[in-house]
């Protein structure tokens, strides 16, 4: 009775989703459900108890990543990132059913306390990512170790080469000029704020961050650059920050203040900002209307994240005296990113086990492949908004851009740890 109730429930979940490729679902009676018009990609998942069915059922979007991490929820044939891109490439053409409402509806009534990103909060979300063995990043990031969305002028480059373009593309829109003072909110390794002194010639560059283990490795790497005096890093909250600074650049922190902060956010930066001062502010973005963070990434991964909707930051922004330049939105290239990163860390997995343990490093492939299939069918991408306190302080039109880009490619070649790299982007 209980089998068939689970199965009879399987059919009318998966059924409406599946309109392409193919899905097997063996349920723990032994029973093959297929789903999909036999074409690709083609996966198994099996269920290893019958309370799993309906874990999976009764709220998927928390219960499947953590039954795969589990292994409750098995993949026996192709990968967990297929089995997501056969449930979610048609699923917005499927209406939720009432319960997933009511349980939207009670997520979105969280979300305040979920992300009240007080100082203390802060730190500890921040702990919770980023203070992760070090050696599990070398994994998969690439050599600078640029945690954030690529920049792919074609669409084919290998991780390097993107990345690089990444912070070629940032620094020509920040315009920055020789001497000028840069802060860099969220500044990671310290990858983009090395490239600003380095290549783009930035007279000081400091570098905030809540992560210790970040820090440490900026500045390590600060040491063996060429330009060791312009940069200076510090475990610091943005909003103990102290200014003035020529110019601002956030990349992938702004996902971390939550929505209750924007007006905080947006205000210090502007009081950080000079007269003539120009920001640029990189991160993931809702392309619809307001959502909650997905309820599997907030216990496992980004507690307190949130990928506000230009709706709740625009708003922000308009109270802070800030005036938006330019907005650029950057679709499917956080995709590509992904796509790298899992690539890698599967082919280096056993490495990530040895620094934990099995569970870990299936927690972390359904983190880079749910990311990736988010990315490509569920209406998120990477927003660049371009921020000053006066019309003027950039060129009248983005003709600018691209000469920079070029400006700053021919600087790279003189500097060796670019230039291996540089050599071999595509012209």
């Amino acid at each position: 009775m209980i089998e068939s109730l689970s199965e009879n429930m399987l059919q009318r979940a998966f059924a409406p989703l599946l309109k392409t490729g193919q899905l097997e679902v063996l349920t723990p009676s032994g029973k093959v459900l297929t789903f999909g018009d036999g074409g690709q990609p083609q996966a198994r998942m099996r269920f290893t108890d019958q309370r799993a069915v309906f874990n999976l059922l009764r709220d998927p979007d928390l219960n499947f990543g953590e039954m795969f991490m589990q292994q409750r929820i098995v993949i026996d044939k192709g990968s967990v990132y297929d089995v997501l891109e056969l449930v979610l490439r048609h699923a917005k053409d499927v209406p939720d059913s009432k319960a997933v409402q009511m349980l939207d509806a009670w997520r979105m009534r969280l979300r305040p306390i979920l992300q009240n990103n007080l100082r203390s909060k802060s730190r500890a979300n921040v702990a919770h990512h980023y203070d992760l063995d070090d050696r599990l990043y070398q994994l998969f990031l690439d050599s600078d170790r640029q945690y954030s969305c690529a920049y792919f002028e074609h669409g084919d480059e290998d991780l390097e080469t993107a990345q690089l373009a990444k912070k070629r593309h940032i620094a020509a829109k920040l315009l920055v000029e020789p001497g000028q003072r840069v802060l860099d909110i969220g500044c990671g390794w310290g990858g983009l704020s090395r490239y600003i002194a380095e290549v783009a010639g930035a007279g000081h560059v400091r570098g905030v961050t809540l992560s210790t283990e970040q820090l440490e490795g900026a500045k390590k790497r600060a040491a063996n650059t060429s330009v060791p005096e312009r940069l200076e890093y510090a475990l610091e909250d943005y909003r103990d920050t102290k200014g003035p600074f020529d110019r601002i650049v956030s990349v992938g922190m702004f996902e971390h203040v939550g929505a209750r902060f924007h007006n905080a956010f947006f205000k210090q930066c502007f009081d950080l900002l000079n007269e003539d001062g120009v920001m640029l502010l990189h991160f993931i973005g809702n392309l619809e209307t307001p959502d909650f963070n997905n309820p599997w990434i907030e216990r496992y991964i980004f507690p307190g994240g949130n990928l506000p909707a230009m709706s709740e930051f625009s708003s922000a922004i308009e109270r802070s005296g800030l005036i938006v330049i330019d907005i650029e939105v950057l679709r499917l290239h956080y995709a590509r990113t992904l796509r790298l990163w899992r690539e890698r860390f599967m082919a280096r997995r056993s490495e990530a086990k040895a620094l934990y343990d099995e569970r870990f490093c299936l927690m972390w492939e359904f983190y880079l492949s749910m990311s990736e299939t988010a990315f490509r069918y569920q209406d998120i991408a990477i927003f660049q908004i371009q921020l000053a306190r006066k019309q003027e302080a950039v060129p009248l039109t983005r003709d600018y851009i691209g000469p920079r880009r070029d400006a700053l490619k021919v600087r790279e070649q003189q500097i060796p740890a670019y230039a291996s790299i540089a050599q071999t982007s595509r012209p």
